[in-house]
């Protein structure tokens, strides 16, 4: 076996299936978006080449998107403060529990294989004013005119709410990641840290996380990048209302292109979204290695 691995054209062989999918899945798409986005085109009619302008209404003249831009943001940094810290404080838990591990490692990691409606499904009765719902049902005990707070249909905070949702469903994945990357940290080496005096959070903030320091970016880049092309959960918890309060990039482009017919506008937005999304990762990455060199 490290006879064939050794040479260069049977790894080829073994990568071709993946390269395959992911030019057919992502590299044509782009491709193609990028064509569309010259254009002015409703699906029906001919195409008709307009050049940048889509680009510069979408820069200069639609607030809209600059406002679906601004949610992103607010929409992103919650989801990696959710996903990433509690994913890695639920397995700093599990690290700790002897007996029914696997009971709570699946009962964490459920909501992230349950169908999105479901959880969507879940969360708008759990949210909701009329018939009272769980949430607000327990907080009538504190006072009963929490009963009354809109969650969903605030738009201060449906925004919140849906990169609440969207965080709980696949803070699970990171669990995992970083379970196995804590219980993957030699023994040998807590030992000698705990001979030398390092305890509790100590050990964690001088030991363990450096150690696994590049899972946590590698982490925070999937949480990144999922985050800002999200567009299941917005969509259907709040069809990013009320108004434009919850609308993210994802969703206002498919709302332009498919639900108004502006094929070419909503293309410019999808080339605006993995723009966005290779050069922030790009950033992330360059920060992670300076780090690294520190």
């Amino acid at each position: 076996m490290e006879k064939f691995l050794s040479r260069k054209s049977y790894i080829l062989i073994f990568l071709l299936p993946a390269l395959l999918v992911y030019v057919f899945t992502v590299l044509l798409p782009i491709v193609w978006s990028s064509v569309y986005s010259f254009y002015s085109w409703n699906g029906i009619s001919p195409m008709k080449f307009i050049g940048l302008k889509n680009y510069v209404n979408l820069f200069t003249q639609d607030d809209v998107f600059w406002q679906t831009f601004r949610n992103n943001i607010v929409f992103t940094c919650v989801n990696v403060f959710i996903q990433v810290s509690f994913g890695l404080f639920i397995a700093i838990l599990l690290t700790k529990i002897t007996k029914g591990r696997e009971l709570f490692q699946t009962l964490f990691f459920a909501p992230v294989v349950l169908s999105t409606v479901a959880v969507v499904q879940i969360f708008q009765n759990v949210f909701s004013i009329n018939p009272i719902g769980l949430l607000n049902y327990v907080l009538g005990w504190i006072n009963p005119s929490f009963q009354e707070i809109e969650w969903l249909s605030d738009p201060h905070r449906s925004l919140i709410m849906t990169a609440v949702v969207e965080g709980y469903k696949y803070a699970g994945v990171y669990m995992v990641i970083f379970y196995s990357a804590l219980i993957s940290i030699s023994e040998e080496i807590v030992e000698a840290a705990r001979m030398d005096g390092a305890s509790g959070w100590k050990l964690y903030r001088y030991i363990k996380f450096p150690m696994i320091k590049g899972i946590i970016f590698t982490s925070i880049i999937l949480v990144l990048n999922g985050s800002l092309k999200s567009f299941d959960i917005p969509y259907l918890l709040t069809y990013g209302g009320p108004g434009t309060s919850s609308e993210l990039v994802a969703t206002y482009m498919y709302k332009q292109a498919f639900s108004s017919m502006h094929y070419g506008y909503g293309s410019a937005i999808a080339v605006f979204i993995a723009i966005e999304c290779f050069l922030l990762v790009g950033l992330v990455n360059k920060i992670f290695r300076l780090q690294k060199d520190d």
